[in-house]
């Protein structure tokens, strides 16, 4: 059988579909030093961090599969070099990443966490809960407006929010505001939600200004990468009541979250769940396996990363 390296854990049914297809190697207990010359994929979380150093190691390496949409821990033009293709699981979860970004939104305008933490501790007794925010109505503004993105704008309409956004580029097809920059679009938001690939181009995109933009009154949600928020300039922000509030899915060295935010009031935390069905996380398996064999089996790949799918 063909051997392949698990490079971070991988969900169950993923990890018996391949032990069943394939000679499975563990990344941190290699007990077949042989093992080095035959590998010839790895398969790993969006979590992966594959480099050119760990690559080097793996001279017969033709393929990676990521079971996630983001691989910005993939050195894929490294990969490239070597002719290494790179596949990952777009589209499969858009729906939950888009559900849970509103009720990140709803959780943290209407402080539902909060609200049942003061009923859990009686604290009803005492007097009512605190008013809160209307969602309704309000001003939506995406940081990335791809597949998750429109999905999001989606819902958000039948909240009655008025929707824009900022990319690369705007989107003529689409029927919402353009804004150049993510300064500017918070400017104008209610809420501002970051669904931006990671990767050093977006590196801590939402920073300090940005935030101050976003106001006393707008709230910031993560559903994309820990990296795209400046974390120490949102701690900052939140302490000093630059912002209301903020939702965050997604943390810059995760699964390690300070503190200062786990602390603080104005804020909703989940831990990286955007994805976490169990239809979903079964759908993502389903593609990273079927990508795997179509490799094997000289197939079309269906679902390459952008850049290897946009190779001339």
């Amino acid at each position: 059988m063909i051997d392949v390296l698990r490079v971070t854990n991988l969900p169950p049914y993923l990890m018996s579909d391949l032990q069943n297809a394939f000679t499975v190697h563990d990344r941190d207990h290699i007990t077949d030093p042989g093992a080095l010359q035959r590998i010839r994929a790895m398969v790993g979380g969006g979590d992966a961090v594959i480099d050119k150093k760990l690559m080097a190691l793996f001279p017969a390496l033709e393929f990676i599969s990521i079971c996630g949409v983001g691989y910005d821990g993939v050195d894929v033009i490294g990969a490239m070099e070597r002719g290494i293709q790179v596949s990952h699981t777009p589209g499969v979860l858009n729906d939950d990443v888009a559900d849970l970004a509103l009720g990140l939104m709803l959780s943290i305008a209407r402080r539902i966490p909060q609200a049942d933490k003061f009923v859990r501790n009686s604290d009803w007794v005492d007097g009512p809960f605190p008013l809160q925010t209307k969602m309704s109505g309000a001003r939506l503004g995406l940081v990335g407006i791809g597949r998750i993105g429109q999905a999001i704008a989606k819902r958000a309409a039948a909240f009655d929010m008025s929707i824009a956004y900022t990319a690369r580029h705007a989107v003529p097809t689409l029927p919402y505001t353009y804004y150049p920059s993510a300064k500017d679009l918070a400017a104008q938001v209610d809420y501002l939600v970051a669904i931006t690939p990671g990767g050093a181009s977006t590196r801590n995109l939402i920073n300090a200004e940005v935030l101050q933009a976003l106001g006393n009154k707008g709230f910031l949600i993560n559903v994309a990468r820990g990296s795209v928020v400046d974390q120490a300039a949102l701690i900052d922000a939140l302490q000093k009541k630059v912002i209301a509030g903020a939702a965050l899915d997604v943390y810059a060295d995760e699964p390690r979250v300070p503190a200062e935010l786990r602390n603080l009031p104005n804020v909703v935390l989940t831990p990286h769940v955007a994805s976490g069905t169990v239809q979903t996380r079964q759908a993502m398996a389903a593609l990273a396996f079927a990508n795997l064999n179509a490799h094997f089996e000289g197939k079309p790949i269906p679902a390459l990363v952008p850049e290897w799918a946009n190779k001339a």
